[in-house]
């Protein structure tokens, strides 16, 4: 089992930035993928980024030049780096992890963006 923390998510006008982290505990050897997702209220729940252990990232191409995802190995932990937020950015944001086999989802933390 993986157990993972988010946090960073909060209110913040169109332009903004914010940054949110996603910390993993528990059995995180073998964990070759880390992704942020986003559901926004009557739509379903979608890629914003992931990253592989390698290193290789995909992003959605609404957040294309706008977010960056990144990691620190020594921190188990995982980031998006959000600039030039947009009001249709305003979504829960879901850090995920996927083990072969399995794939662990966060609790989720609220992004919202005012226009």
């Amino acid at each position: 089992q993986v157990q993972l923390v988010e946090s960073g998510g909060g209110l913040v006008q169109a332009g903004g930035s914010l940054r949110l982290s996603c910390v993993a505990s528990g059995s995180i050897f073998s964990i070759n993928n880390w992704g942020w997702y986003r559901q926004a209220p009557g739509k379903q729940r979608e890629l914003v980024a992931d990253i592989t252990t390698y290193g290789a990232t995909k992003y959605a191409d609404s957040v294309k030049g706008r977010f960056t995802i990144s990691r620190d190995n020594a921190k188990n932990a995982v980031y998006l780096q959000m600039n030039s937020l947009k009001p249709e950015d305003t979504a829960v944001y879901y850090c995920a992890v996927t083990q072969i086999g399995a794939r662990y989802w966060g609790q989720g933390t609220q992004v919202t963006v005012s226009s």
